[in-house]
């Protein structure tokens, strides 16, 4: 696992946040890792909202981002077609995000 995983999973939670807002639905909370020992993903139901916690150690980034948007779908109570289509957004959303990002390869 890279070193920046921690700092890239607070870059992807804003992204994810931003774009759930900006299609009227509620952004729910990031954390790490679930309190669950053993889960890579959990979900915690609070009266304002939800909090979605993800195990980052150990795990490729792109399952943690997977992990991340059906975090949102869940928190949202979507399914079918428009869980698909806000699943299909955010994928759209993560992809931007990550080919403008700069490179942390060594030159």
């Amino acid at each position: 696992m890279e070193s920046a995983a921690p700092v890239r999973f607070a870059e992807v939670a804003r992204m994810l946040a931003a774009a759930t807002r900006a299609r009227g639905l509620q952004a729910p909370s990031f954390r790490s890792p679930p309190r669950i020992a053993g889960a890579c993903r959990s979900i915690r139901w609070y009266p304002g909202g939800a909090v979605v916690a993800v195990q980052l150690r150990g795990r490729r980034f792109e399952g943690v981002q997977s992990d991340m948007v059906e975090g949102v779908i869940v928190a949202n109570r979507l399914e079918g077609q428009a869980a698909d289509r806000l699943r299909a957004a955010l994928a759209a959303a993560l992809s931007v995000h990550d080919r403008d990002r700069p490179s942390t390869a060594a030159a």
